[in-house]
């Protein structure tokens, strides 16, 4: 399955049939409005899933007003393969921009990895979308927690695994930091790094020389079903220590 992306847009009198054109005109012929699930009406789950999908303390009172007062909502879809996918996912944030500025979206979500930010955000990004570490920031959602691990959604959306990392038992918040700081250090390494194509199960990895050295094992996605939009069909790169 390819990764697709889905992306949520919530605005007060948009236009349908402008937000279609927009989406091809500035993100191209793989970019689509979602007709069958977009609406002309408010959405009162909204404030629950934006609030499920907060990246951070960014929202402010204007944007949470913007999520309570929405009168539509429209899903613009794009999809592409592993070799297009930064491309698809900065001419995504393309798109958003065109939306908050000219089309009368408000409020925005990635469906496909559970990740909002707010208007500023969004625009920040939109302007330094062709920087890998962008990409990440607008798409990635971590970390998150599942059993003894950390992990990150979305690298998917950029053609890339995904990162986990074990937290050698429970979850220590004094540690997160560090363990976020890591997980960030490896995707980035994988977005940048044209030897990350070659890495082999087993190697070391560590942020500095004088840092603690990890150990990274690779597996498929098992976290999501393959018809889900979470799936990486890239798998993880797991980091254990030591």
């Amino acid at each position: 399955m390819e990764p697709l992306h889905v992306l949520c847009v919530l605005g007060t009198g948009m236009n349908f049939d402008a937000v279609e054109r927009v989406a091809g005109a500035v993100g191209g012929p793989q970019f689509s409005l979602d007709r069958e699930f977009s609406v002309q009406e408010h959405d009162p789950r909204m404030p629950d899933a934006f609030e499920a999908c907060l990246a951070g303390l960014t929202f402010t009172d204007a944007d949470w007003d913007a999520v309570d007062e929405h009168d539509s909502v429209a899903y613009v879809l794009a999809k592409g393969g592993q070799e297009h996918a930064p491309y698809i996912s900065e001419r995504m944030l393309a798109v958003v921009a065109e939306l908050f500025e000219r089309l009368g979206a408000t409020a925005i979500k990635s469906e496909s990895s559970g990740l909002a930010h707010s208007r500023e955000t969004w625009l920040a990004l939109a302007e330094d979308a062709a920087k890998p570490d962008a990409l990440r920031r607008a798409w990635v959602k971590r970390p998150i927690h599942s059993g003894d691990v950390l992990h990150s959604c979305g690298m998917h959306l950029l053609g890339v695994p995904d990162v986990e990392l074990e937290t050698e038992g429970l979850l220590d918040e004094s540690r997160l930091g560090e363990w976020v700081e890591l997980i960030d250090g490896l995707a980035g390494y994988l977005l940048t790094e044209p030897r990350a194509a070659e890495i082999r199960d087993g190697e070391g990895f560590r942020l500095a020389e004088d840092a603690p050295r990890w150990l990274l094992h690779q597996h498929a996605c098992d976290r999501y079903d393959d018809e889900d939009i979470f799936f990486n069909p890239y798998g993880y790169w797991r980091l254990t220590p030591a």
